[in-house]
């Protein structure tokens, strides 16, 4: 757990040399406490406090990496246990299920239906991580050409799942190089399987017939120098599921219990019949505290809400996601082009500027730092007033890119109209329509 500043004060050198930065070495413990403060800041600590504030920092869910290549990622690392408290930091990993006997042109096309799966919103590239080879006892040589298959002509890394160590021992061979998970350890095969994970440092899953009989197997791994877990309780009833999840997830941050302090894998493709039933539970996963959630199949219908729910969930409500103040041409506006201005809100800035490109009239869009609100809230909270809009206007530098002397403001923001016009003399403000959606027709009367 987070260290105070009167405890983290206690490891320092107590030299108030001020090359930190600071006059005292307890006002840089309570930066250090903050947030606001890194520990390399300070030249005189000892590597013993070092490393006590070390661990004593560490996340108490510790972060796993999965995977290797543009699709590698992190689960784990949580610190809360709602959202609003601060921010949840790794989002939950998707994945779908390739059973080890699949026929390889049918591989291959599912590949290249999968890595089809990818969409923008509000600047991210939206897309599934990782692909799970499943042992269906079509023996050691079928499960390592399909994992290793999946790894070398694609960017998606794997779950190995088998239980079975000859088998695994195949997939490792042909796909280790992908660092894939290897699922699952369990109380009959951990001392080889967690030998194997070690061997070559993977990342390994463990599973047990309840949260409580995970303990002595995440005690046995971390004793052989395991750090890498990743748990699953066992639980494929629903109810039981999602208590599970919330045990795991309260035992490692209010109980400081480190054995249970790592990222979980939640199966919805061994608890439905149907991959409908099977979106709704990974749903509930997402936001209860699924670390990686693996479905029987990747689909547009059921994948595309999952990535936005968990877009959601995963960003900062402290941090509103933003764009950069300046301007953005669209559609190779020339100096006759209509000028158009909005707020710097990450989803206004993409839905006017997808609204601008289907009107297929080429525009200046300017965008006007607000503090990541929107327009209406904008205004409300006085980042959106017309004497600011008319300053941006002045400075950013579309004069010199336009003959004309016409601004479109939101219609959301009509009522600074007036005050917009002072500071632009000579200019017409135009009042835009209220909805983003209404903008193409607009603009084609223009």
């Amino acid at each position: 757990m987070a260290l105070t500043g009167i405890q983290i004060f206690k490891l320092l050198p107590k030299t108030n040399c001020k090359e930190c930065g600071v006059p005292t070495c307890l006002a840089f413990a309570m930066n250090l406490a903050s947030g606001k403060a890194e520990l390399d800041s300070c030249p005189y600590v000892s590597d013993e406090a070092r490393e006590k504030l070390a661990e004593a920092s560490a996340p108490p869910i510790r972060p796993v990496k999965l995977g290797k290549g543009v699709r590698q990622t992190t689960t784990g690392g949580e610190t809360v246990l709602y959202r609003h408290e601060k921010t949840f930091f790794n989002p939950t990993v998707l994945a779908a299920v390739i059973p080890s006997d699949i026929d390889a042109a049918e591989l291959g096309a599912k590949l290249k239906t999968f890595n089809a799966f990818q969409y923008e919103r509000v600047g991210f590239n939206l897309r599934p991580e990782l692909l799970t080879v499943k042992d269906t006892g079509a023996g050691p040589e079928a499960f390592a050409a399909t994992a290793k298959k999946i790894a070398s002509e694609s960017e998606f890394n794997l779950i190995l799942m088998t239980e079975n160590m000859d088998v695994m021992k195949a997939g490792v061979e042909a796909a280790g190089f992908k660092r894939p998970l290897l699922y699952c350890a369990t109380e009959a095969n951990i001392d080889e399987m967690g030998a194997l994970a070690k061997e070559n440092d993977l990342p390994v899953a463990v599973k047990a017939a309840s949260v409580e009989a995970l303990i002595p197997l995440t005690e046995k791994l971390t004793g052989m120098g395991i750090k890498d877990i990743v748990l699953d309780p066992g639980s494929r009833e629903i109810k039981q599921a999602l208590e599970d999840q919330v045990a795991i997830r309260r035992a490692a941050l209010k109980a400081g219990n480190k054995a249970l302090g790592f990222p979980t894998i939640t199966l919805p493709c061994e608890m439905a019949s149907n991959l409908d039933m099977e979106t709704i539970i990974a749903a509930m996963f997402v936001a209860k505290y699924g670390g990686i959630v693996v479905m029987s199949d990747f689909t547009a219908e059921s994948l595309f809400p999952l990535l936005l729910e968990r877009l959601n969930i995963f960003t900062d409500p402290q941090r509103p996601m933003t764009v950069t103040e300046g301007i953005y041409p669209i559609g190779n506006p020339d100096d006759n082009s209509p000028v158009v201005v909005t707020t710097n809100f990450a989803l206004t800035y993409f839905i006017v500027s997808g609204e601008i490109e289907a009107s297929k009239v080429p525009c200046w869009l300017l965008i006007k730092d607000s503090e990541g609100l929107s327009v209406l809230t904008a205004w409300a909270a006085g980042k959106f007033g017309g004497d600011d809009v008319g300053m941006f206007v002045k400075k950013c530098g579309i004069m010199d890119k336009v003959k004309h002397t016409e601004l479109i403001i939101p219609g959301y923001a009509a009522a600074i109209a007036g005050d917009v016009e002072e500071e632009l003399p000579g200019w017409t403000i135009t009042v835009g329509p209220r909805e983003a959606a209404h903008l193409p027709a607009f603009l084609k009367t223009k």
